[in-house]
């Protein structure tokens, strides 16, 4: 094709320079920091703006580092015991005395026993002015059962008492007993979970990706366990814990059980989830290129559905507590020595004592609290780790 006499060529030009995308979108910033982002960092930033999660990671964060200094958090020893506080109320804290500014202090006790109804009274005298020591010498423990120790961030006032939430029948500090019980409750679920989650995705994984005979045995055992109610069932399994196994053995052997009766629902959502990746192209280039079944599972299928398993691994951590909750409440759980909050809940099976000292229940707050920002965490880390929002 020949151009007319009076036409002429665009001008254009060739250049070896690298492409330079700045030059011409002039990019921002913030949006170059936004293209440059990790998945972990974009995950970061979707999760702060998600403030009750954010909040919830926070508490969370502050509980499970109070387990490593409880002894020195609590103002008594777990197994202090003082007998002329038995079933006392608790004990409110003050800043002023007579519209003075003080240092945090309580008011004393004066007992009395009611000899009509037999019940212990204790009113407080304003006159007992008990002033917190902070920072001081208390109660002997040993520091994770190894290292004696004395420390104490608050301690009661020399011949005084500091019983925040009350006592229990042997006038052991309620609030001490609750900070010792979060290092056995926290911990169940998170071990519990591991075994749970180990057990959901090999399973669940080799089920969905081979299928076959090993995907039909599963899905069978699968029905069984799920249709079995989970109450009786956790009774069954802890009644066989012999009891001559010390605390310890029952801890594991708890943490166990509860880990075994919950891979049920992760392992199905595994398989459905595999059962539809396995057929995308991705995985069928890695297979051509030679890749193993353990490397296209665990490097490009579970990755997948992240966001699920981030989820259910955060709601199945309360589902834990819950359940060693129950089973130490009804008493085949975990046994004393050993302190959780199912175990100080046992104080609270009588009525009567409930409805006389209501302050024993004070072990249900924290197990309220940390389900719910469990419930909380996971929802933002589930929206976090979702691509597709």
């Amino acid at each position: 094709m020949t151009l007319p006499q009076n036409a002429t060529s665009l001008p254009h030009t060739v250049t070896d320079a690298p492409f330079d995308p700045e030059a011409i979108y002039h990019y921002t910033d913030a949006q170059k920091a936004l293209f440059e982002a990790s998945q972990l960092r974009l995950m970061w930033w979707k999760f702060r703006r998600h403030k009750p999660a954010l909040v919830s990671a926070i508490f969370l964060g502050l509980l499970y580092m109070s387990i490593l200094v409880s002894e020195v958090l609590a103002p008594y020893n777990l197994h202090s015991r003082h007998s002329d506080s038995i079933y006392a109320p608790p004990q409110s804290l003050h800043l002023f005395h007579n519209g003075e500014l003080r240092a945090p202090f309580v008011y004393g006790y004066d007992f009395k026993l009611n000899m009509e109804n037999l019940k212990r009274e204790y009113v407080p005298n304003t006159e007992k002015i008990q002033t917190i020591r902070w920072f001081c010498s208390g109660d002997d423990y040993d520091f994770w059962g190894v290292i004696p120790a004395t420390f104490h961030i608050a301690c009661p006032a020399e011949g005084g008492s500091l019983f925040l939430l009350g006592t229990d029948r042997l006038g052991r500090d309620v609030l001490s007993r609750i900070i010792y019980g979060a290092r056995i409750s926290l911990t169940i679920g998170l071990l519990g979970v591991g075994v749970s989650l180990v057990l959901g995705i090999v399973i669940g994984g080799m089920a969905g990706y081979y299928g076959g005979l090993f995907d039909v045995i599963s899905q069978r055992l699968i029905e069984v366990i799920q249709s079995i109610p989970s109450i009786p069932l956790w009774l069954a399994l802890a009644a066989i814990l012999p009891i001559t196994w010390s605390p310890i053995f029952v801890y594991f052997g708890i943490t166990v059980i509860l880990g075994l009766l919950d891979w049920t629902g992760l392992a199905r959502t595994v398989r459905s989830k595999l059962l539809a990746l396995r057929e995308e192209d991705y995985v069928s280039a890695a297979q051509v290129m030679g890749a193993s079944s353990f490397r296209i599972v665990s490097r490009h299928l579970i990755p997948g559905f992240a966001s699920h398993l981030i989820a259910t691994a955060t709601i199945a951590i309360p589902t834990m507590i819950l359940g060693e909750t129950t089973l130490s409440f009804l008493g085949l759980g975990l046994r004393a020595p050993i302190t959780s909050w199912g175990v100080l809940l046992t104080e609270a099976q009588n009525i009567n004592a409930v409805a006389l000292y209501p302050w024993l229940l004070w072990p249900v707050l924290p197990v309220i609290l940390v389900v719910l920002a469990y419930n909380f965490l996971g929802d933002g880390l589930r929206d976090a780790a979702d691509p597709y929002k």
